[in-house]
């Protein structure tokens, strides 16, 4: 079994890269690559990629791809969020991307994101028993997670970040009690539709991750705002400043970087939402995040714990599937398939066990109609949050 793996993070504000070495159910970081590429900022008004941040970031990627060249397909793993989600020329950046990756790029849902930071943060605390809320401000996306330990309860994806809530509020670079009130508001608006049910769930204790958090934390940190982790007092504080600052060029508070400054009174206002929204006294913050998740979703995979297998059997039980068949149907798949692996599925390791997850699924479509049940099924499968999965990945078949 493999023991070196990677994960690319193609994400709104940044892109980030991990490879780590596995040994005795811990992840040895080898090495860190990160470059503020900001792509969510690079949509034009039609929400097409620009071609000056195209070049921007396949030129990030390129050396990206210097870095994993001697990797097998099998233990990296590329992951596209938001923007990209977004993005009406994202096949055209992929194609290029991928040539320089000399990997495939999977587009993930907000959902996927969540459980793969949620994974990522997981594995990087103290493990106890307690139930935690797991926020992400991304630069396009923010996702809120309730879980305890390993597994996830709740997990949503909303959309704004740092980045999009700075170019719909701030783009000149002007900032007022008055516009921070209605960017505010439009957060508490994003925020609403759970309010209610998280707090009915409830947790013990509260997590942040990744970049905008972990800015504001090391603000908070360096003006002795707080002895650890970011409280209202200190958010109050931070917020107060940048009011004051009127204009984002100005802004001088302690351990903020520059890179970062541009787009940080988006992340303060989304984060201060999510503090009023659910109450927050106190966050902590984890150095894990989303490419720590992925790097122990692809140590499963290469281990037969595949979340996909998981996700394939939670599937098949909620439409009650018909198991014996889909098991018959199963072997026959298997059979056929070992008749043409060497002709035609030498170059796709993976190809066996998509045979297998859509047999299993074949008739998921009778839960709605026997007439046309497989094309129910094709629009089930297409469409559904099957977790570990991407949208181009998914086990289905075209009627």
């Amino acid at each position: 079994m493999p023991n070196i793996f990677a994960a690319i993070d193609l994400g709104s504000n940044s892109f980030h890269m991990i490879v780590g070495r596995h040994e005795d159910g811990q992840i040895i970081i080898l090495d860190r690559l990160r470059e503020m590429v900001r792509l969510a900022s690079g949509l034009d008004e039609k929400n097409n990629i620009t071609p000056e941040m195209m070049k921007t970031a396949l030129e990030c990627l390129s050396r990206f791809g210097e870095r994993i060249a001697h990797l097998h397909a099998d233990v990296v793993r590329i992951v596209g969020t938001n923007t990209l989600r977004q993005a009406k020329n994202s096949r055209t950046f992929m194609r290029k991307a991928e040539k320089l990756l000399g990997q495939p790029i999977e587009i993930i849902s907000g959902i996927e994101e969540a459980r793969l930071l949620y994974s990522g943060v997981a594995h990087n605390i103290d493990s106890d028993d307690t139930r935690r809320l797991v926020v992400d401000i991304g630069g396009g996306s923010t996702e809120i997670i309730i879980g305890e330990r390993y597994r996830t309860i709740s997990l949503e994806s909303l959309y704004m970040g740092c980045v999009n809530t700075t170019k719909r509020f701030f783009a000149d670079g002007k900032i007022s009690k008055k516009r921070v009130k209605k960017a505010l508001m439009y957060s508490m608006t994003e925020l609403e539709p759970y309010i209610k049910s998280y707090n009915n769930l409830g947790w013990e204790n509260t997590i942040g991750a990744s970049g905008t958090i972990r800015a504001i934390e090391k603000i908070t940190r360096e003006e002795n705002l707080a002895d650890f982790g970011i409280t209202q007092k200190s958010l109050t504080y931070i917020m107060e400043h940048v009011i004051k600052a009127g204009d984002i060029d100005n802004i001088d508070l302690k351990g903020l970087k520059n890179e970062r400054k541009p787009v940080i009174i988006g992340g303060i206002v989304v984060l201060q939402s999510i503090f009023d929204a659910f109450n927050i006294k106190l966050m902590r913050v984890s150095d894990g995040a989303l490419r720590e998740g992925i790097l122990y979703d692809l140590i499963g995979r290469n281990q037969n714990n595949d979340s996909r297998s998981e996700s394939i059997e939670k599937f098949a039980e909620r439409f009650v599937i018909d198991r014996r068949h889909g098991t018959q149907v199963k072997n026959t798949a298997i059979e056929l398939y070992q008749q043409a692996e060497k002709e035609w599925f030498s170059k796709t390791p993976e190809a066996l066990k998509y045979c297998q997850w859509a047999a299993t699924l074949h008739e998921v479509g009778l839960s709605i109609a026997h007439n046309q049940y497989h094309r129910h099924g094709e629009y089930m499968v297409s469409n559904a949050d099957l977790m570990g999965f991407s949208k181009e990945n998914r086990p289905c078949w075209q009627p």
